[in-house]
């Protein structure tokens, strides 16, 4: 009884998925950057993470990344520890500064600096995940399948091509659902600490 209804409560998610809040492209088929992509579902932000192209800035000056995910992916992966077609990511980038208002220590982000979109569709990319680096324009034409997002992504995404390890009420419905990554899994094994 319980399988049927995770069964019937995955398929309801999925059959959720709408493509009004996934991937958009113009007639010249770049991707459309989402107007309404801060009403997602914010995932998590990172200070100072360094795999983004756009994040160079160094230890004494920050960036933050805000991710977020399309609404109805997010609900087909609390569903089912994977992301569907069409899922759509917008990692926003940040400047940081500590000196404002009554801030006295720590950071606060700032201005934007740039905008990268990850999304799966897999009829139109044949590595089913593309990336578009926006910067600050409306419009991007994906990266080269080849790309070092593409590379990197695939081989160190904890879900799929998803850097699921960086957001941790995610990580854990993985763990639950079984959806990591074998070599996600490996690498975790390898890095923990050993017990003597």
């Amino acid at each position: 009884m319980k399988k049927t209804f995770l069964l019937m409560a995955a398929t309801l998610a999925l059959a959720a998925q709408t493509t009004t809040d996934g991937p958009q492209y113009s007639a010249d088929g770049q991707m459309t950057l989402p107007k309404d992509y801060r009403q997602w579902v914010f995932l998590s932000s990172g200070l100072g993470m360094t795999y983004g192209p756009a994040a160079q800035a160094g230890a004494s000056n920050p960036m933050f990344d805000n991710v977020f995910v399309n609404p109805s992916s997010y609900r087909a992966f609390l569903a089912t520890g994977q992301w569907p077609d069409k899922t759509t990511f917008v990692i926003e980038q940040r400047s940081a500064t500590s000196h404002g208002s009554i801030n006295n220590a720590g950071h606060y982000q700032n201005e934007l600096a740039a905008i990268e979109v990850e999304t799966k569709d897999e009829k139109r990319f044949p590595q089913k995940w593309a990336f578009f680096p926006f910067s600050l324009k409306d419009k991007a034409a994906s990266l080269p399948a080849t790309s070092d997002c593409n590379t990197c992504h695939s081989q160190n995404g904890a879900v799929d091509n998803t850097f699921v390890q960086f957001y941790p009420t995610l990580l854990e419905i993985a763990r639950q659902k079984g959806t990591l990554t074998p070599s996600f899994l490996q690498k975790s094994a390898a890095a923990a600490p050993s017990e003597k």
